[in-house]
């Protein structure tokens, strides 16, 4: 009678692919925390770079509003680039790093609905023109009420 070793259910997985194995956490938090002073620091250089362009325009509102539409979409890019570095984290399986983004995009998020309630408060939307009904009042005439 022959020995026959049983068969392995499943093929063993190759090392190279990054979602193999679990990332070690030591590895993790410092990878995650180093992404997250990058990202940070390009956000504060950049948001430097958009107040001197503000005050460089030295009044002229076109310029200002320019600068300031321009950080809106800046941020809105950020926002994806950090999403998708969550992505890639999670695809190597870093949960730290992972929760480190998320946290990341959590913040650039805040930012940008505070910037975009900013730019729509101080660009209010026009009143709407009144409808054909609408019949203005002028004093002296009989149609007032």
């Amino acid at each position: 009678m022959t020995d026959a070793s049983p068969a392995p259910l499943a093929p063993p997985r190759p090392p190279w692919r990054p979602w193999s194995r679990r990332k070690s956490t030591g590895a993790d938090v410092a990878f995650g925390i180093l992404l997250l002073l990058v990202e940070v620091a390009v956000a504060v250089l950049h948001g430097f770079g958009t107040g001197m362009d503000i005050w460089a325009a030295q009044g002229q509102a076109d310029r200002i509003e320019a600068a300031e539409l321009a950080e809106l979409g800046w941020l809105s890019y950020h926002l994806v680039v950090v999403l998708g570095l969550a992505g890639v984290a999670a695809l190597f399986r870093a949960r730290w790093s992972v929760v480190l983004q998320l946290l990341a995009a959590l913040g650039v998020t805040a930012l940008l609905v505070l910037a975009q309630h900013d730019w729509d408060r101080a660009h209010p939307e026009p009143p709407s023109r009144p409808g054909p009904e609408y019949v203005p009042c002028y004093s002296g005439s009989g149609r007032c009420s």
